[in-house]
């Protein structure tokens, strides 16, 4: 991969990182919390805020273990880009909102 197609990447993530992240902002945020969900997780799991989000991240890793492992066992790439960009953006979004509830504390 040569450094413009790895740049032209990492750009498109970022965009689709702001997009998400702002969208489902609106969907998920309560009482202009944009962390609500973790916290209200965790009050009904009695743990923390970093373990509630380790939690829901974890359904996302599963997944994208799931789709590596079958690739391997496959020998090629059985599934679509569009669906492996998803997978790994909710993962790396998941990743950026712990970042925000460790500096909330």
């Amino acid at each position: 991969m040569t450094e413009k197609e790895f740049n032209e990447i990492i750009n498109d993530r970022l965009k689709k990182i702001v997009l998400t992240l702002r969208a489902k902002g609106k969907e998920y945020a309560s009482n202009d919390d944009r962390l609500h969900n973790f916290k209200r997780a965790a009050e009904m799991l009695r743990c923390s805020h970093e373990k509630a989000l380790m939690g829901m991240l974890a359904k996302h890793m599963v997944s994208i273990m799931d789709m590596v492992d079958e690739v391997e066992a496959a020998g090629d790439n059985p599934y679509p880009m569009k669906l492996w960009e998803e997978k790994l953006g909710d993962a790396i979004n998941y990743l950026i909102l712990l970042e925000a509830i460790v500096k909330e504390k």
